[in-house]
């Protein structure tokens, strides 16, 4: 009688999925975003597709958030599960021989399978840059926001300090956010500047739509001396849109970090 143990073995072997955890960087001059979309390439589409040159199948990448249209990243953490059994060097230098110039795989790690790119982080970090100077500078017009006016950087950290806490950040949202609550909590506003760039990294656990670049479009009309450092408070006190300063536009913005608990 033939032995069925051959075919048991077989059929009740352990199902294997890896969790990979890559950190990208991108220029997103070029690109719609992070989110994959009908109107143009994003970062997303462009990853899976050069993963799907390395894994023989399209896997869905997901991402500890989504960068808008212009947006930056210097890294964004992101995470998808494979059976492949490929030595994690492989998600990177294989990967990169497939993505365009404006996109690279900074490193891959494998991590446990409950792991949450989106949801589970403990902050992030964001930076705006602005180039504060009379006359434009081709070499920066990529990474930041080109403002002629002297700004008052005084003003603009006294400013930003209003930001820090647990506030409603009603005034600071795109018309079109779907967040549920506008109640977020940032951690740190820090303003500095070498020559003629001013940068502002923002702190916190989580963000509105166009949030920071309306952050960062306030701070530049405080520091334009549109707006007194204390008419923050009184935005976050009794939010109104309208009130606000400009969103900054979005070449300025940049991902740099994303901190996720242990």
């Amino acid at each position: 009688m033939r032995s069925l143990t051959p075919r048991l073995r077989e059929k009740t072997a352990p199902f294997f999925m890896r969790t990979i955890k890559l950190i990208i960087q991108y220029d997103g001059t070029n690109y719609c975003g992070w989110q994959e979309q009908t109107n143009g390439p994003s970062i997303q589409e462009t990853v899976e597709l050069a993963l799907a040159k390395i894994l023989g199948q399209r896997v869905r990448v997901q991402s500890s958030g989504r960068t808008d249209a212009g947006v930056h990243a210097v890294a964004m953490p992101a995470v998808f599960r494979t059976e492949s059994t490929i030595p994690l060097k492989a998600f990177v230098d294989g990967v990169n021989c497939h993505l365009p110039d404006d996109i690279a795989i900074q490193s891959a790690v494998e991590v446990p399978t409950g792991f949450r790119a989106i949801g589970g982080a403990r902050s992030k970090t964001y930076r705006y840059t602005i180039y504060n100077a009379p006359v434009r500078s081709p070499l920066n017009r990529r990474t930041s926001w080109h403002v002629r006016e002297q700004l008052d950087l005084q003003a603009m950290q006294q400013a930003a300090a209003y930001f820090v806490g647990e506030h409603d950040f009603a005034a600071f949202r795109g018309a079109n956010c779907s967040a549920v609550t506008s109640r977020r909590r940032i951690d740190a506003v820090q303003i500095n500047q070498s020559g003629p760039l001013i940068t502002i990294d923002v702190t916190g656990g989580g963000f509105l739509k166009y949030m920071v670049r309306i952050m960062a479009g306030t701070l530049v009309d405080v520091g334009r001396g549109r707006f007194a450092p204390e008419h923050v408070a009184g935005l976050l006190a009794e939010p109104d849109r309208q009130r606000g300063g400009v969103t900054a536009p979005p070449q300025g913005l940049s991902l740099l970090q994303v901190i996720y608990p242990g």
